[in-house]
């Protein structure tokens, strides 16, 4: 029997609830099929399976909320058959004998309804008293004294104000407030994660200005020849380039683990770029595109189209949220000169590119004005030191120096 656990979709995840199911019981499932949705404090994931089985049970139920690792589902895998005793669903089967049967209980006697007695109505001295100071008319209530009779409690249930209806919210009324709260726990999400970060994480900081001149005016005269829709931003040129310095420098590349009270770093199996994403709703999410650095400028440029669309739609893949093995931060035109980063654990390492803006620049003794970028490094020190992060940036600098060899 192979359990589906809820898997972690982030170092800031605890819990997720569960939104919808895409398979039944009986279905078979594949490596890499999506599963589930799971809502988390930041957005929706589509959760894939990294089993192969065919499903017997779904344990959990749309609604759940659930921590990381509650076992969600019960898979079978390739010629398993259920366990002995238990249905296709994975309810115990009734047993076979039969419950014994209960006597049917007497019926109780009927209550005795007494008549109430005639006369005048009856009404205490207090009650008569504080209905003349409240105003209340004892003729319209109903008494629940003895036999009937008005008391002082009646006419203070009476004299009492009414509460105001409240009115029913607007359904825009209500998605504000949905919006709000989900915004609130997701700053308290974010700022769990960045608090273990700094308090964990020993942080180094290097930074490099890179003149973006020669990468700039290759990438107009690429854009030029290509259709609209698939022109290139600048950032599809920092991405590669940082996948391929990371490969010189495949430190910085990777995981700090801590299991069964060892610790160390773990490499990457390949270079899965988390890029943060701005959500319009605030709050920051860092999907991973996978393989950065096997892709080319025009494949990478559209994945991240793709990726920015599906993270503000809430449409991502539980993948996408867990495989970043480092995270890039570009705050594009409207952001400042630089950024240094808080790293994302267990990752290893933050790459950081400030606005690109024209500066002053010496070249070969003369003075020129170039678009220029501050590229920074955030690194644990556990795992790398300030040369290599240096030198990893220099790297960086020397690539997007040669821009045509990163269209490959």
């Amino acid at each position: 029997m192979i359990e589906f656990k809820l898997p972690s979709l982030g170092a800031d995840m605890d819990e997720g609830t569960l939104l919808e199911w895409k398979v039944d019981v009986g279905d078979t499932v594949k490596k890499g099929q999506v599963v589930a949705i799971v809502d988390t404090t930041k957005t929706a994931v589509d959760v894939e399976s990294w089993q192969e089985g065919t499903v017997h049970r779904l344990i959990a139920e749309i609604g759940q909320k659930m921590p990381v690792g509650t076992v969600m589902a019960l898979l079978l895998a390739a010629g398993e058959t259920a366990p002995a005793g238990v249905d296709a669903g994975g309810t115990p089967r009734p047993a076979s004998e039969a419950a014994p049967a209960v006597p049917a209980a007497a019926p109780a006697a009927a209550p005795a309804v007494v008549a109430a007695a005639p006369g005048r109505r009856m009404i205490s001295p207090a009650a008569r008293k504080h209905a003349e100071e409240k105003g209340v008319d004892l003729d319209s209530l109903t008494g629940t004294g003895p036999h009937g009779a008005v008391t002082l409690e009646d006419v203070e249930r009476a004299a009492a104000p009414r509460p105001v209806p409240t009115v029913e919210k607007s359904a825009a009324e209500k998605a504000a407030v949905q919006q709000a709260a989900r915004a609130a726990d997701m700053r308290k999400t974010i700022a769990a994660a960045m608090s273990r970060s700094k308090r964990e994480i020993p942080h180094y900081y290097v930074a490099e200005d890179i003149p973006l001149a020669k990468a700039l005016t290759w990438l107009q005269a690429a854009n030029a020849q290509r259709p609209m829709a698939e022109r290139l931003l600048p950032a599809a040129l920092l991405l590669k380039a940082v996948a391929m310095a990371l490969k010189r420098f495949p430190e910085l590349n990777g995981y700090w683990r801590q299991e069964n009270g060892n610790a160390g770093f773990v490499p990457g199996a390949a270079i899965n770029l988390g890029v943060a994403i701005s959500l319009r709703q605030g709050g920051l999410i860092a999907p991973a595109l996978l393989g950065a650095d096997g892709k080319s400028l025009t494949q990478l440029m559209q994945e991240l189209t793709d990726l920015v669309k599906r993270t503000r739609a809430g449409s991502l893949r539980s993948s996408e949220m867990s495989e970043a093995t480092i995270t890039v931060t570009n705050l594009g035109d409207q952001g400042s000169n630089s950024v240094f980063g808080v790293i994302t654990p267990p990752q290893v390492a933050l790459v950081g590119f400030g606005r690109i803006a024209e500066r002053p620049w010496a070249d070969n003794g003369g003075l020129k004005v170039l678009p220029v970028v501050t590229a920074s490094l955030s690194a644990d020190h556990r795992v790398s030191d300030g040369h290599r992060g240096a030198l990893f940036l220099i790297e960086l600098n020397e690539l997007l120096q040669r821009p045509e060899e990163l269209d490959k």
